[in-house]
């Protein structure tokens, strides 16, 4: 459904998939820097596991093996289920609109329309209308996964296999700053074995300011909606 396709070309693309690549995207420069990036961030995470050598550093080297095995549960469900997009958008709004009231909600979905944004919801439930909002940001949104940046072939072996890890760790580490500012949100992806993810789409909740919707009024909500779509 919505972006499945794309989140597997992503993971093939770094190895993460023994499966048919089926896309190559282009942007040459750009994927180079964050293939770069991504040998970092691999190179890091492999030196925190020589931890599990010494026994001071036996809760770092626990630490990453949950972190993979979670990584595991979610590529998983990506092939069991796909929509792993939408399912976390949907858990999303979930969480936001738990608590507000058919009122507060009608209020949202009116200062969307004012801004040409509209919700399809049958009916103004939380739950109703948090299906409605992930489906429309899922359709509408400016998403691109950070694939076109880091999608691409891997020039040497030794760099797949640490690029392929640094997707772990990119991975982690979106995880555990989600826990840090969203514990709610982070809970409830973890609950779906979801958490690790969080990074493919951790980009444009940044951009959209996302996390702020635990804070702030229905307006900022309705802001937030308006910008992942736009």
């Amino acid at each position: 459904m919505y972006y499945r396709q794309e989140v597997i070309s992503y993971l093939q693309s770094n190895k993460i998939l023994a499966l048919k690549l089926e896309h190559a995207l282009s942007g040459v420069a750009e994927s180079v820097s964050n293939h770069l990036t991504m040998i970092q961030a691999g190179a890091k995470r492999a030196l925190y596991y020589t931890s599990c050598f010494t026994d001071e550093y036996q809760d770092v080297c626990q630490q990453q093996k949950i972190e993979d095995i979670r990584f595991t549960k979610g590529i998983y469900y990506l092939l069991q289920h796909g929509d792993v997009v939408y399912e976390m958008l949907k858990i999303y709004f979930e969480e936001i609109f738990k608590y507000k009231t058919s009122d507060q909600l009608e209020q949202i979905k009116q200062m969307l329309m004012a801004v040409n944004v509209h919700i399809a919801a049958s009916s103004l439930t939380n739950i109703g209308f948090a299906l409605a909002t992930a489906s429309a940001v899922a359709i509408g949104m400016n998403l691109n996964l950070e694939i076109s940046a880091l999608t691409g072939r891997w020039a040497m072996r030794g760099a797949m296999a640490v690029g392929t890890y640094g997707v772990v760790q990119k991975a982690a580490e979106s995880a555990i700053r989600l826990n840090i500012t969203y514990p709610a949100y982070y809970a409830a992806l973890y609950a779906q074995e979801l958490e690790m993810m969080y990074f493919l789409i951790d980009p444009l909740f940044e951009r959209a300011e996302a996390l702020r919707a635990q804070w702030i009024s229905d307006d900022g909500i309705a802001d937030i909606i308006t910008r992942m779509i736009r």
